[in-house]
């Protein structure tokens, strides 16, 4: 069997709306560093949360990426399709004692928990068992230091997860006092994002994760479940997200605008222009095959170091 490629990258989109600029710009940043790198591309449809997704802005996603010149290798997978990878992983979690069930409601840890870098801290109240006359709702993951039952390595000196970020430097997390004890598997019987995210990296082989800042403070509970399964940590490298006039991120909560296909290329240069590429003025009158190969071969994402967030252009 021959040997995996030494660069497997993915574009790992959530199919609850079409694609806006800021999303466009974290598929076009990973494409052209897996393809800078002579590696493979894969798009990975992250339908996991069933509830949030919009009939068609999956296919309409996929159109709009091969619009723009962003071919994928292989076939696309969908977090949908995978509930089997997602409970044997849990399974493993269960057995090794790192998960335990939660009967918390949502109201009951905001009226009780800290308020953490990305939400409120789990107090850990069914972290030593469930109360009486109560039941399991959800399922969540220790952090105190729990060591990996599977051969891989701790948590780390006092439990915090550290990391390099090729843009955002070095990070450094507590995951029991900054996050809390954390879901995944929902009250809802849907599995969490987080334990999704690692089961699918590792089945597919990833080995470099370029995706937006937002996702940057989800990355030391994704090691730490990387661990604990006996997974590879890939590198990461966190692009700055597009901002709107008011400093919000772009979404569909603050009513980006999809995407138009009328003039790929034009687009196209803004989107670089955006990672900093500096793109020369005559590629505006290329195609979109020559736009894209100019910019694999020029990429030069250290141009952005440092940078968590950019305003979008106008």
């Amino acid at each position: 069997m021959p040997s995996l490629p030494q660069y497997r990258g993915r574009f790992a989109p959530s199919p609850t709306g079409p694609l806006h600029f800021g999303s466009l710009a974290a598929a076009v940043g990973s494409y052209l560093d897996a393809r800078h790198h002579h590696g493979i591309w894969l798009v990975r449809m992250e339908d996991l949360d069933t509830p949030r997704c919009v009939p068609g802005a999956a296919e309409g996603i996929l159109r709009t990426l091969e619009a723009f010149g962003l071919h994928w290798d292989g076939e696309v997978i969908w977090q949908s399709r995978r509930s089997a990878a997602y409970e044997a992983a849990l399974h493993e979690l269960q057995a090794a004692g790192a998960a335990y069930p939660c009967c918390c409601t949502r109201k009951e840890i905001s009226d009780s928990a800290l308020h953490g870098i990305d939400g409120p801290v789990y107090p850990g109240t069914c972290r030593n068992g469930i109360p009486a006359g109560r039941e399991g709702r959800a399922w969540r993951v220790r952090t105190d230091t729990f060591p990996s039952p599977l051969g891989g390595e701790g948590a780390g000196e006092r439990g915090y997860i550290e990391f390099d970020d090729f843009l955002q430097g070095h990070i450094s997390q507590h995951l029991e006092s900054e996050i809390g004890d954390f879901v995944v598997k929902r009250a809802d019987d849907l599995f969490a994002y987080q334990l999704a995210v690692v089961v699918d990296d590792a089945f597919q082989g990833i080995t470099h994760v370029v995706r937006g800042a937002d996702l940057l403070y989800s990355t030391p509970r994704q090691i730490y479940l990387q661990r604990l399964l006996g997974f590879a940590t890939p590198s990461y490298m966190h692009l700055p997200i597009a901002v709107n006039a008011q400093g919000e991120k772009l979404s569909k909560q603050t009513l980006a605008p999809a995407i138009a296909t009328d003039d790929v290329v034009a687009t196209l240069i803004k989107v670089l222009e955006f990672l900093r590429q500096r793109p020369p003025v005559e590629l505006g009158q290329g195609s979109v095959e020559e736009v894209l190969g100019w910019a694999v071969g020029n990429w030069q994402p250290e141009r952005m170091k440092g940078c968590r967030q950019l305003p979008a252009p106008t």
